[in-house]
């Protein structure tokens, strides 16, 4: 049951303009604009090493969060989640399946993006393993802030508030703009953001070869925490 409820989540986000323009499109077109042009200052090196990493991060944002806290949210909304929560499958069956399906298209962003950033002349580093754990604590960071959000909130307020954080997050997170060049103050309390660390903790990796980034993954792991416990705690199925 879990297996089919995966599919299913799957093939609906796929099929749903509005996901592939969070997911898909939005990323790859900000990594194939702003690694071809000069419009921003990245600092040292090539341009594309430094945006690699914060547009990965970017899309495990784009699926775990704002693409899952709006279509739960409807989801909540019309009916669906309280639906499902009286079928045969039980409710943590369904939220494991919302979870797989979150990873698998995180798997096809990821392998998306790198082939990209590859032909823009992407040259990664490091140990595949950190970015793998990353990436997870990422995820579970974002899912647990975009179901608190989806099980807390009206849609249309979902809706709003969930585009409204990507694009803030996208401006302020270290994604595209150096957290550098934000005031001394702005920076460190940016720095402390989920998409911050992951961003930094990516590029750490990925572009200098750093060894596993303890400070980022305090970050991502503390957020996970808050994120799904709160989520646990509020989540209101109808």
């Amino acid at each position: 049951m879990i297996v089919a409820q995966t599919v299913l989540e799957t093939r609906m986000l796929l099929r749903n303009g509005e996901q592939l323009l969070l997911t898909v499109i939005i990323p790859t077109l900000l990594l194939v604009v702003f690694s071809s042009a000069d419009i921003v200052d990245t600092g040292d090196g090539e341009r594309v090493d430094f945006l690699a990493p914060g547009l990965l991060a970017l899309a495990v944002m784009s699926t775990a969060f704002t693409g899952q806290a709006i279509a739960t949210g409807f989801e909540r909304r019309y009916g669906v989640l309280k639906l499902l929560g009286s079928t045969p499958l039980p409710r943590w069956g369904l939220m494991l399946a919302k979870t797989a399906c979150v990873i698998l298209v995180e798997v096809l962003q990821v392998a998306l993006l790198a082939v990209i950033a590859l032909a823009l002349g992407w040259s990664p580093h490091g140990n595949p393993v950190w970015v793998a754990l990353l990436l997870v604590l990422g995820t579970a960071a974002f899912s647990g802030l975009g179901l608190l959000m989806a099980g807390t909130l009206r849609a249309e307020a979902t809706l709003a508030a969930a585009n409204l954080v990507f694009i803030l997050l996208l401006l302020g997170g270290g994604v595209i703009v150096p957290l550098d060049k934000f005031p001394s103050g702005v920076e460190h309390a940016l720095a402390l953001l989920p998409i911050s660390a992951l961003s930094d903790g990516l590029r750490d990796v990925l572009r200098d070869g750093a060894g596993l980034p303890w400070g980022d993954l305090a970050i991502l792991a503390v957020w996970a925490v808050l994120g799904l416990g709160a989520a646990a705690r509020f989540f209101r199925w109808e």
